[in-house]
């Protein structure tokens, strides 16, 4: 039989990752944060979107209106039950895949489309470039950085043009806690001179402010901080070397060592306590972000719970179709239709994948606040083992993407804020064969069992899990060192000592 070429034609079904179904997969990941940045750049690049407050101008839509004059829904309608085609690909489809976020393909309103041609001026949205402005007097002025504080320092305190150039070479070395971090003699030899005159430098470096700052240990910065307050006597000197027995809590040979009795020795360690291990953080400016929930649990009146979404967050955007009937009134050549049909077109994806966002996102937490109501009532230690399968599955839609709706996303609850995420737990059998024990809870019970330890009773891995084992969790050594691990509690050996010292007060 002769092997040819031939041309088949054949029928069948593919998903396609098109630019707006990777768009509403991204918008599911993001929290409101998040999404109202988003928001905002959209807002700058589709003249046709309109960020949606709640008294809506007279003559505008309320919700947008589509090419055919029917209304879009917007994610203010989260009551509606209406099937959307992009709910059900993103339902049904495998979102755990990276590549869909490649950037490929800009998802609608990411840019212009290849058909757009160059942005035509647009009549009716003037902008005043004023508009919004506090004026340089009103702008916070930039918080002064450990490097700046020390330049300054440095050009006070030192005339020499050449020891300021090594200076600001070991300021530069200045790590963020303070710490000189580096070989001196590397700068000796890209600076051609003796190490003593690098060293000499350094030392005028240390007494700059903050107290023990370059210096390139921990000794040598609480040295630094003890001797300028006259505090760096033989005996704090000879604790100062022998760190590693205090840290250990060898009191008798720190004693021994220090040629001091057991009252001068805790006040030493009371001493050294009140020092800055870490003087450059100081000079650290980070603001801490507040955790704003997405979505509000609380008690409803009939004795459940409610379930609503942080609307103080959630951006609102709608589609301005009367702005869109005067473009398209006004619109005389072929790139400027192209342009204005692609606006409206991107515009009312997005308003439609914001809706699905929001009725994903509170099937999801509707579905989790039932499955978890004895944890809202009764506390962490109720709570159930629960997989992203199963709420996937009631929910329906894909377990991806209610991996993607808990990741970075936060549940107001009256017994705190948690991640969303905090609610799914690992599945611990029980010994007596009734229901199983959440991986969350079983750690909750790990820490009170070592919270309630004493002196001279401090329990072991093994212990713990008989204990554990009694109360009808079926549970191994290991499995208690890893979750304690996990929790960041030192093993018993380690709790000892710390009890230990202090009960002597070290």
């Amino acid at each position: 039989m002769a092997i040819t070429p031939r041309l088949d034609l054949r029928q069948g079904q593919s998903l396609v990752m098109t630019p707006q179904l990777q768009q509403s997969i991204k918008l599911v990941q993001l929290n409101n944060i998040e999404l109202s940045a988003f928001i905002d750049t959209e807002l700058e690049k589709n003249p046709l979107l309109e960020r949606k407050d709640d008294d809506t101008s007279e003559g505008e839509a309320p919700e947008g209106a589509g090419a055919d004059g029917e209304p879009i829904e917007s994610d203010s309608a989260l009551e509606r039950t209406a099937d959307m085609a992009a709910g059900e690909e993103l339902a049904d489809i495998d979102l755990s895949s990276d590549d869909y976020w490649s950037g490929e393909g800009k998802a609608p309103g990411g840019g212009t489309s290849d058909s757009a041609g160059p942005v035509p001026s647009l009549p009716g949205r003037g902008v005043d470039p004023d508009s919004g402005m506090d004026g340089i007097e009103q702008a916070a002025s930039a918080p002064e950085t450990l490097r700046e504080h020390l330049l300054i320092q440095l050009g006070m305190e030192i005339s020499e043009a050449s020891d300021r150039l090594i200076g600001s070479a070991l300021i530069d070395m200045v790590d963020g806690a303070g710490y000189l971090s580096g070989d001196l003699k590397g700068v000796a030899e890209n600076f051609g001179c003796p190490l003593a005159r690098i060293e000499n430098v350094l030392e005028k470096l240390q007494d700059f402010d903050p107290s023990g700052v370059g210096a390139r240990d921990l000794g040598e910065c609480l040295a630094i901080q003890l001797r300028d307050v006259g505090r760096f006597d033989p005996a704090m000197a000879a604790l100062i070397d022998n760190l590693d027995a205090l840290a250990t809590g060898d009191a008798a040979g720190l004693m021994k060592l220090c040629g001091v009795d057991a009252e001068d020795l805790t006040d030493m360690v009371a001493e050294i306590k009140r020092l800055n291990p870490k003087p450059g953080l100081v000079f650290e400016h980070d603001i801490v972000q507040t955790i704003v929930p997405d979505v509000f649990v609380r008690p409803a009146p009939d004795g459940g719970w409610s379930v609503e979404l942080n609307s103080e967050t959630l951006p609102r955007v709608m589609v301005d179709n009367n702005y869109h009937v005067e473009l398209r009134s006004l619109a005389t050549g072929g790139e400027e239709r192209s342009f204005i049909s692609d606006c409206f077109q991107n515009a009312n994806w997005l308003v439609r994948a914001l809706d699905q966002r929001a009725r994903t996102i509170l099937k999801v937490a509707t579905e989790l606040v039932r499955q978890q109501e004895a944890f809202f009532s009764r506390g962490v230690q109720e709570l159930r083992p629960l997989t992203l399968n199963t709420v996937a599955e009631i929910v329906g839609v894909h377990e991806s993407t209610v991996s993607r709706v808990s990741n970075n996303k936060y549940i107001g609850t009256p017994r705190g804020t948690y991640e969303i995420k905090f609610f799914f737990s690992a599945s611990l059998s029980n010994t007596e064969g009734g229901e199983a024990h959440a991986a969350e809870a079983v750690r909750h019970r790990i820490r009170g069992l070592i919270d309630g330890e004493s002196n001279g009773k401090v329990l072991s891995d093994d212990q713990i899990a008989e204990i554990l084992n009694e109360c009808g969790i079926d549970i191994a050594r290991r499995t208690v060192a890893k979750y304690r691990e996990v929790m960041h509690i030192p093993s018993s050996v380690g709790r000892r000592r710390e009890l230990a010292r202090a009960a002597r007060g070290l």
